[in-house]
């Protein structure tokens, strides 16, 4: 748990396709095994800490033909943003897919000050 005790807290919110491999035969749409796309995620505004991040498929796209795996995550999470990262494996054949992300986290204080 992140106990916030900031009065300036801040909320980021996004949404983004992450691929439409189903128009140009990528690799999501026509690969099997192993596969991943990442998506840097950038905050306009840097939080104090690490804050939280959610991400979740707003849109899924696939073949009913074949199996239908996905992992989404939040990774290499900073200050300044994250890696939003989709994966498939095995014989899937995704489409396309959108993600939505929520960030919260404390945001820094002009009275906040640090020793050098």
């Amino acid at each position: 748990m992140q106990r916030l005790t900031n009065n300036n807290i801040g909320i980021s919110q996004g949404s983004r396709v992450l691929f439409s491999d189903y128009i140009d035969d990528g690799p999501m749409w026509t690969g099997t095994g192993p596969r991943e796309h990442r998506f840097d995620v950038k905050f306009a505004e840097n939080y104090a800490t690490v804050p939280n991040v959610m991400v979740s498929i707003a849109m899924w796209d696939s073949d009913t033909k074949t199996n239908q795996r996905m992992d989404i995550a939040a990774e290499n999470i900073s200050e300044s943003g994250f890696e939003l990262v989709f994966r498939t494996w095995g014989d899937s054949r995704v489409a396309r897919v959108r993600a939505n992300w929520m960030v919260i986290g404390p945001l820094p204080n002009e009275d906040d000050w640090e020793l050098y």
